[in-house]
């Protein structure tokens, strides 16, 4: 995780350039101040949401980072969790967790001040929390249920197929699994294999309720409608079980994290991979991605100009500024051109 942290760092470049003579135009990548990164708790206590959030803000550079997550079986913050955030780099850990945590985070929690931002997955009421606290803090994304959707032709494996989606479906009973497939074949098979699956399923509990209630098979004409399909759900995880899942890849814009091949699975993705598994649902993959090292930055620009650059700039700024009836703005361009424009401005009679 750490490591694609720093490879998604290394493409976010500072710059400046001389765009006109006399006109120099930049960008900083500056960490934000602070950041809080929740971890979840609840059915399943989230090792790797701990990697996930802590080491990419400190990756990003993040000088003080807070994480909390709830307590388990009244014994505190689960070991292995606890242990994760330390890690990671965790400058304040608490163990408090839901709505409570990300409060504290965002006003402060006892002696320690808010963060300027929180990130982390959660459930309903950590999503409404973070919709509330938006705009005093900023947020990765609102995350609800997880999601797998599975694209798949004649050459998938039904009993592959069938425990991606079921391994994905044990988040929660409302998390939506999802197969389209071109293959009416496949389609059948992975719904027999689905149910196989089930008779042995270690959390079946969960994932049996996921599937009956959220589980879907799309026969799709051809490859082309696949895609189409696809980016109309715009799914959270897309596995790629085809012949070429590249020609999918370089057709598919929506989706939050993408698995080609049958030996890619999104359990590789949430567990240990490095790609980070913070991602949107609810159709959101259609205008945003998902939690990475640049959600901890803020991409800022600066201007330099000298008195050549305003030869360059001014008077198309002022013309601008007198079509838009802001006549002080205009005033601002044409006084770099030419003080003795306004000669009351220096005291001048």
């Amino acid at each position: 995780m750490t490591n694609f942290a720093r490879l998604q760092r290394r493409t976010l470049v500072d710059f400046e350039e001389e765009t006109l003579p006399g006109v120099v135009l930049g960008q900083r990548h500056i960490p934000v101040g602070s950041a809080g990164c929740y971890s979840p708790g609840g059915r399943y206590p989230l090792i790797a949401s701990a990697v996930m959030t802590v080491a990419t803000a400190k990756v990003a550079g993040v000088p003080r980072v807070v994480a909390a997550a709830p307590p388990r079986d009244r014994r505190g913050i689960h070991p292995p969790q606890l242990w994760a955030m330390h890690r990671s780099g965790a400058d304040e850990i608490f163990c408090v967790g839901g709505v409570q945590a990300l409060a504290g985070m965002a006003f402060g929690l006892e002696d320690s001040e808010g963060v300027d931002m929180i990130v982390g997955p959660g459930n309903a009421y950590v999503a409404e929390a973070k919709r509330q606290l938006f705009g005093r803090v900023g947020i990765d994304l609102l995350a609800g249920p997880t999601e797998i959707m599975v694209i798949a032709d004649d050459s998938a494996d039904p009993a592959v197929i069938a425990c991606d989606l079921l391994g994905q479906a044990e988040h929660g009973p409302t998390s939506p699994a999802i197969l389209a497939t071109t293959s009416e074949r496949i389609g059948r098979e992975t719904l027999v294999e689905v149910e196989r699956w089930l008779e042995r399923w270690p959390t079946a509990d969960v994932a049996g309720v996921a599937w009956r209630d959220h589980g879907t098979v799309i026969l799709c004409d051809d490859p082309d409608e696949m895609c189409r399909v696809t980016d109309e759900i715009a799914p959270e995880h897309l596995e790629i079980q085809t012949s070429d899942p590249d020609w999918y890849l370089d057709r598919i814009r929506n989706y939050g994290s993408a698995f080609l091949g049958t030996h890619a699975t999104v359990a590789y993705s949430d567990k240990a991979i490095g790609t980070n598994h913070t991602l949107p649902t609810r159709g959101a993959a259609r205008y945003t991605g998902g939690l990475w090292v640049g959600k901890f930055l803020k991409t800022v620009t600066f201007q330099r100009c000298t008195a050549q650059g305003s030869l360059k700039v001014a008077e198309p700024a002022a013309v601008v500024a007198d079509a838009e009836l802001m006549f002080g703005h205009a005033i601002s361009a044409r006084l770099r051109l030419n003080p003795e424009y306004f000669p009351d401005v220096h005291g001048h009679a």
